[in-house]
């Protein structure tokens, strides 16, 4: 019997871990998702579609995935009276591994966001979006394609963690005062307060998973993007912690700045930019950058400012993954838009792509290289929704589920 009140668990196995060894994946994971709101079951079952296409293209009977479906948002709501059931984190701890499309926050009170709500219930510390154009993608840039970074953003601290008081309450007051009292801070008494908690646990773990991945892939920079020229003591803080850390455990791979004059030999080169600057830069001269670690708020405007420039949130995939238990959920990056509901029109890209992320961290890599040879053929095709469509000279017209057969049909041919 199930230990779940309303979600069904299918015939499969879970995904394990085994220390210093990482995940064990079996050949029939059973895997959660979330289909999400507004377009989130359109875009979820074109997504679906491509995904059991793909695996059966490169694995045959071999593997497949058994589909475990949990909720949260406004199916939630409907289903166990609350956006985000408790079984739903413990499935998630369960299984591991979940995916899911867009979710509306409720009005009124309750979760600030689905989203940050279930990165820090469930310690998912690092947010993982990689940025890279695909040609032929519309841009508001004149050279998109030297675009190729992979970001992670701190998903548990700063501003996000939530830790503030309204204008006028007791407790503002209170703590207003208590500012004044103890360290002479004169903050004007009708301010709302928040706090900003930057830890060296949360920075450094969060740097190291972005080393890790750098050196795994290859990469030739991490930069961390910080207002410490402002915030000393936290934003700043991240810097001098994430310098630190590459000498404590990386300094046979990596090498900062200052210590290598610009000039890293065969190692990773550290370097940091002030992230006003950096947003510049990356209109500029984005070539020079590679794998970025920054904190939650800064890596909520680098993501989507960086989306922006190969082509939208509408196709960027992300992940929030904890690299020490192995859990990790994969997202749409875009939000619900409530007004396409149901009417398979949207571009179903970012719940494909992030799907793509996810097989990788399967270690399903012929699956994520099929669907991704699949996308850029049918985008040089000009095959496209609507999003895509309007901004393209001579493209075809499709719908999201056609747009997905249309990466199905690409990667079967190829």
């Amino acid at each position: 019997m199930s230990q779940y009140k309303y979600i069904k668990v299918p015939a499969g196995d879970k995904i394990t871990t085994v220390p210093g060894q990482g995940l064990q994946v079996p050949d029939r994971p059973i895997i959660a998702f979330i289909e999400g709101d507004g377009i989130g079951p359109d875009i979820w079952r074109a997504s679906q579609y491509v995904f059991d296409s793909a695996i059966k293209h490169c694995y045959g009977a071999k593997r497949e995935i058994a589909w475990m479906e949990i909720y949260a948002g406004e199916k939630a709501n409907g289903i166990a009276g609350t956006y985000l059931p408790d079984e739903t984190l413990e499935a998630v701890r369960d299984y591991r591994i979940a995916i899911k499309g867009p979710l509306t926050t409720p009005v009124g009170g309750g979760f600030r966001s689905l989203n940050v709500a279930m990165r820090q219930q469930l310690d998912l510390f690092a947010c993982v979006r990689p940025v890279r154009h695909f040609a032929g993608v519309p841009s508001p840039v004149k050279n998109p394609e030297k675009i190729d970074m992979v970001i992670y953003r701190e998903n548990t601290e700063d501003v996000y963690a939530g830790y503030e008081l309204k204008e006028g309450t007791p407790e503002a007051k209170k703590l207003i005062e208590f500012l004044d009292r103890e360290y002479g801070w004169k903050i004007a008494g009708d301010s709302g307060v928040g706090i900003k908690p930057i830890s060296k646990t949360g920075s450094k773990r969060l740097i190291r998973a972005a080393l890790n991945y750098a050196i795994k892939n290859k990469r030739k920079s991490v930069t961390f993007v910080h207002k410490g020229n402002i915030q000393k003591y936290t934003e700043g803080a991240f810097n001098k912690w994430g310098y630190e850390l590459v000498k404590e455990e990386f300094s046979d791979v990596a090498v900062g700045w200052d210590d290598c004059a610009g000039n890293p030999g065969d190692k990773i080169l550290v370097k940091d930019a002030i992230a006003d600057i950096f947003l510049q830069q990356i209109l500029t001269r984005p070539d020079e950058f590679d794998v970025i670690a920054t904190m939650n708020l800064n890596g909520d405007y680098i993501s989507d400012a960086l989306a922006a420039q190969v082509g939208g949130i509408g196709i960027a995939p992300g992940a929030n993954i904890n690299y020490e238990t192995g859990a990790a959920v994969f997202e749409a990056t875009h939000g619900t838009a409530p007004k396409y509901a149901n009417l398979d029109k949207v571009n179903p890209s970012s719940v494909i792509l992030s799907g793509v992320m996810m097989f990788e961290y399967l270690g399903w890599q012929e699956v994520a290289d099929a669907i991704t040879r699949g996308m850029i053929k049918s985008i040089e095709k000009k095959r496209v929704t609507y999003d895509f469509h309007r901004q393209m000279d001579g493209a075809t017209l499709l719908k999201c589920s056609e747009f997905g057969r249309e990466i199905v049909d690409n990667f079967l041919t190829a």
